[in-house]
Order: C-alpha cells, then sequence, then structure tokens
C-alpha cells in the first residue's frame, strides 16, 4: 500500500472525524489529521507547511493540533500550535505519538490515528479547556495532499 486513496476506507476516515469531533469536546484546542503520500522534507518540516497551509496557526488560542501521515514514506508527525508549546513540558506529545506508531507498526491506521486523537484531547482538556462560547474553528475532515 503506498497510495493516500489506500491508506483508509471512507468508512475508516469518517470515524476518524468522529474521533475528532469527540476528542473536541473536552478542549478548545483545534485537531486535524493530513494524509499524503511523499514529500522530499523531513516530516516535522512537512507538518509544519500543512499546518500552515491549513491555516491552524490562525486559530485564537493558538491550540491547534496536527496529525501528519506520509504514506508512502512511512513516515508520522504530529505537532502542535504556539499556544500549547508555551505551557506543556517538551515530551508532551511522545506518549501520543507512541500510542500512534504502536498501532501503526501493526497496520491498524485507522485506530492508531484514533487512539492519538482521542488521548490528544484528553490532554488538551488539561491546558485548554472547552469554553462556553467555543465554536469550532477548523474543519474536523481529513485533508489530503
Amino acid at each position: 500500500m503506498s497510495k493516500v486513496e489506500d491508506f483508509l476506507t471512507h468508512e475508516e476516515e469518517q470515524e476518524i472525524v468522529k474521533a475528532i469531533a469527540v476528542a473536541e469536546l473536552n478542549t478548545s484546542g483545534e485537531i486535524r489529521v493530513h494524509i499524503e503520500n511523499h514529500t522530499d522534507l523531513k516530516p516535522l518540516e512537512r507538518a509544519q507547511e500543512v499546518f500552515n497551509q491549513l491555516k491552524m496557526n490562525e486559530t485564537e488560542l493558538r491550540n491547534g493540533v496536527l496529525f501528519y501521515v506520509g504514506v508512502s514514506d512511512h513516515t508520522f508527525a504530529i505537532i502542535g500550535d504556539k499556544g500549547i508549546n508555551d505551557k506543556v513540558e517538551n515530551d508532551f506529545w511522545d506518549c501520543t505519538k507512541d500510542v500512534v506508531i504502536e498501532s501503526f507498526k501493526s497496520k491498524q491506521f485507522k485506530e492508531g490515528l484514533i487512539k492519538g486523537v482521542l488521548r490528544a484531547g484528553e490532554r488538551l482538556k488539561e491546558y485548554f479547556p472547552l469554553l462556553t462560547d467555543d465554536e469550532n474553528e477548523l474543519s474536523n475532515e481529513i485533508s489530503k495532499g
């Protein structure tokens, strides 16, 4: 499997979108998943580029999180915006990343992303609890490159 179209079925994508909505029920944080085939950049560099292209750096509290997957490159990265990074410890995303990678190793891609998204929501709720006037600033749909 080396194509974005083959990475997840439509049903699996919808399950991930539902997980994003569930994760965002408890936090004002904004979570996105981006899947693409290949990049010549390092995963974290490409994730930052996509983060900005998706305008995730424009949320009010700067609390967006991006799960980046490079399908044919077999790469994965998770990054958070400045608002998160200013508040959390340096290894904040490590446990979330480990959960995802563990599932990916056994080709459980949907499960890995769902576990990671839900974990991110749990972690974000500590620092960015849901506000009464919170609005969903970013789409929950999976973006593709």
